[in-house]
């Protein structure tokens, strides 16, 4: 039967997908919880694929609950290492996302039927806590270097959009099994949990890629620093004379300190001034040089891609499209079909 192969081959494909993840990671500290998401996900299709294809029944009935509710709290982890600093101890952000984990071990031993209730109300729980951090958009991601925010909100909001769904799906299983026995839940789940374990993996290992930078001591975060036209004028003479958005590690909280303004009034300025988020400012900034650079001077793509601030083709690349609506190579040669002054091309 297809069904009984389908879960196998997606835990599969979620381990192959794992450690492209891991591959990716570079000297920077990895996003552990999104990471351990991907390796909880392909388990749980294991799991699928034991108890609705070959009816396993025993230790799956124990492990796919206790496990399923440790997947909304990781995704919830992963998003706040993005988005900010926790002063409270490890120890106990660890408990408190246990709770919904130690819940269904509790309900497994003393009301069962509550069980799936609640790992739906779990999922609905952190699917809107993550929306609510999400609000300001990618620039809630203020620990995220300006390059990849963009993907990396994109995916997140993907990964609450999962939560839902996989709510969604274990609502409609729970009133099949009370009122139809079951009739459709193993397609269902084939079809629907297994799609959510999916896009909820791919949104992490996209997320991952965006790591939380260990912060340099810099000046200290005014409360307040005048208005919003103050606030831009010390961006844009940040940006002109130090050329901050060379920074490949420059976030939003990095730029706060350098400037010594608060992120949501850079934010806020930005913003009103614009129309853009801080990331797309910055990134402006890096493909206006980009561009002058591609003009001026007969370096290879890459070199000038890294000379800016940007650490992936695949960024640059999305971002210069954005900007100039054409590829960097393409820009070159055209500049250079209007300048009288012939300019050496990449190879």
């Amino acid at each position: 039967m297809p069904f009984v192969q389908l879960p196998f081959v997606v835990s599969i494909l979620l381990i192959v997908l794992f450690v492209a993840a891991v591959r990716h990671g570079d000297e920077r500290p990895a996003n552990r919880p999104f990471l351990a998401l991907i390796l909880v996900s392909a388990f749980l299709s294991l799991l699928s694929g034991l108890r609705w294809g070959y009816g396993v029944r025993g230790a799956v009935m124990y492990l796919a609950p206790v496990t399923a509710a440790t997947v909304p709290p990781l995704a919830y982890a992963g998003v706040t290492e993005l988005v900010r600093r926790s002063r409270t101890p490890v120890a106990g952000r660890l408990f408190l996302h246990a709770v919904p984990m130690l819940t269904i071990v509790v309900l497994l031993a003393t009301w069962r039927d509550a069980i799936d209730m609640a790992l739906v109300l779990n999922f609905l729980a952190y699917a809107v806590a993550i929306l609510l951090l999400m609000q300001p958009g990618a620039d809630a991601l203020r620990l995220a270097p300006f390059e990849d925010a963009a993907p990396a909100y994109r995916a997140i909001l993907f990964a609450a959009f999962a939560l839902l769904l996989s709510a969604a799906i274990d609502t409609f299983v729970f009133f099949d099994l009370t009122w139809m026995r079951g009739e459709h839940s193993p397609p269902l789940i084939a079809a629907g949990n297994l799609a959510s374990l999916i896009i909820l993996s791919i949104a992490a290992a996209t997320a991952s890629r965006s790591h939380a930078v260990t912060e340099t001591v810099e000046a200290a975060v005014r409360s307040d620093t005048g208005g919003e036209k103050e606030t831009l004028s010390a961006i844009e003479a940040l940006m002109a004379a130090k050329r901050a958005y060379r920074d490949a590690d420059l976030n939003l909280d990095r730029l706060a300190r350098k400037l010594g303004i608060p992120a949501r009034q850079i934010s806020s300025a930005i913003n009103r001034a614009t129309g853009k988020n801080v990331s797309q400012y910055v990134n402006e900034h890096r493909i206006a040089e980009a561009c002058a650079l591609l003009v001026e001077t007969d370096k290879a793509v890459t070199e000038i891609m890294f000379e800016v601030g940007f650490q992936t083709k695949s960024n640059f690349n999305r971002e210069f499209r954005r900007v100039t609506e054409m590829a960097p190579l393409e820009w070159r040669e055209r500049k250079a079909a209007m300048s009288p002054i012939a300019i050496k091309h990449d190879p």
